[in-house]
């Protein structure tokens, strides 16, 4: 059975420990960009979901093998300081999931 790991701020870190997650708890990008690509190689993990203002300092080269890898999967957990549009977060994960767009309507 695979992992479900998270890299997240001291602020998120506790809520994701309570459900049992393994959480890295990171101070900054830098930290966060020194965690994030060794777990893309250990056989053991299956999801990592990081918070999206993480993902978004990551350099080009990285973003690209993230993109192209089967597992683990990597998940932007939404930034906190902006308004996310819930359906269109989700139809870009299908996307990028299944690599169609599917529209979801109420």
């Amino acid at each position: 059975m695979y992992e479900f790991v998270i890299v997240t701020d001291s602020e998120r870190a506790a809520g994701f420990r309570l459900a049992g997650a393994e959480v890295f708890e990171v101070k900054n990008v830098e930290d966060a960009k020194t965690i994030i690509p060794p777990l893309l190689h250990k056989d053991d993990i299956g999801i990592v979901a990081v918070n999206e203002e993480y993902m978004l300092a990551l350099d080009e080269k990285l973003m690209d093998r993230i993109e192209k890898m089967h597992r683990p999967l990597i998940i932007p957990i939404p930034a906190k300081t902006k308004e996310v549009d819930r359906r269109t977060y989700i139809e870009r994960l299908l996307k990028k999931a299944i690599g169609y767009n599917i529209v979801l309507k109420r």
